[in-house]
């Protein structure tokens, strides 16, 4: 096969991969034209259509579905071949992307990224931080970090984040207008903060007391998808919410925030790096887990 076949098919699984022109082109630094243009030129020799487009989708025709399942493995040999590669070199290179939650964003990716793009020069990270699940292999993506309730049965994971509380909080003076909640059904008639799920539904928040479970639809004017703008609200006394502790304790040191219902905001589970078992480790993302994973 020609070598502008060969790129031009790695563009179309990359467009298929991601749904879109745009992140296709993000993924192989390449520009929204270049992408399109590969995609054209490919449909052009095989005389089909492997897209249908509109201005709001891209999906792949049927045509384009058999060639991708067609594909998957000699690409998944090509990728292969050149991981192989790094064991002829003095350091691993390449892209490692990683899909996580943002609590594992800020807890665990970020105060690695200076350390380990420094000590490997040849590799690039690429970031992306939902709390949505996704399937990382259909997605591209080498790894997930992930509460450990969350990770897929079939991947293997390796714990980089102790277990952790996720706690009650308010600010002083939403308390001293609203009172404090002495039990979770009390949370009723507060004001709390909804985190919305990116398919709609909302989290009930996950309360207990020695064998007692609660899962609490708690009510609220105020409903968000990140739980940055929660902590907002929090900060400024509009809600009471549920997050981290570990991300609260400078607010909670400074006393801008307080915990209520301690005693019913037992730890829950650690944050799990997981990735498909069946799939050969690259250097890159060995390289990663050798400084993420607990000691």
């Amino acid at each position: 096969m020609q070598l502008d076949n060969l790129s031009h098919l790695g563009v179309f699984a990359a467009v298929a991969r991601h749904g879109s022109f745009r992140k296709a082109a993000s993924e192989l630094a390449l520009s929204a034209s270049a992408v399109s243009y590969a995609v054209r030129t490919l449909e052009d020799r095989l005389g089909v259509g492997l897209f249908n487009r509109t201005t709001r989708s891209v999906a792949l025709t049927e045509a384009g579905k058999h060639l991708l399942e067609r594909l998957r493995p000699a690409l998944g040999g090509v990728s292969v071949a050149l991981e192989e590669m790094n064991m002829f070199r003095a350091s691993p290179a390449g892209t490692l992307r990683i899909n996580s939650s943002r609590d594992a964003a800020v807890m665990v990716i970020g105060p690695l990224i200076r350390r380990y793009l420094d000590a490997y020069p040849d590799i690039s990270l690429d970031i992306v931080s939902d709390d949505g699940m996704i399937d990382i292999v259909d997605r591209g993506f080498d790894v997930g970090i992930r509460y450990a309730e969350r990770v897929p049965e079939d991947m293997i994971a390796v714990p980089v984040w102790p277990a952790q509380r996720f706690v009650v909080v308010g600010s002083p003076e939403y308390f001293a207008r609203h009172g404090v909640p002495r039990h979770p059904d009390d949370l009723m008639r507060h004001n709390c903060v909804r985190y919305r799920f990116p398919r709609g539904n909302f989290y009930k928040w996950e309360l207990g007391k020695g064998d007692i479970q609660l899962e609490v639809d708690v009510p609220g004017r105020l409903s968000v998808g990140d739980s940055e703008l929660a902590l907002r609200a929090a900060l400024d006394g509009v809600a009471i919410t549920l997050l981290p502790e570990f991300r609260l304790r400078p607010y909670l040191a400074s006393g801008q925030l307080v915990c209520v219902l301690e005693d019913w905001c037992p730890p829950t589970t650690g944050l799990m790096m997981y990735y498909p078992r069946q799939r050969r480790m690259s250097s890159a993302l060995r390289a990663f887990i050798d400084m993420a994973r607990m000691p």
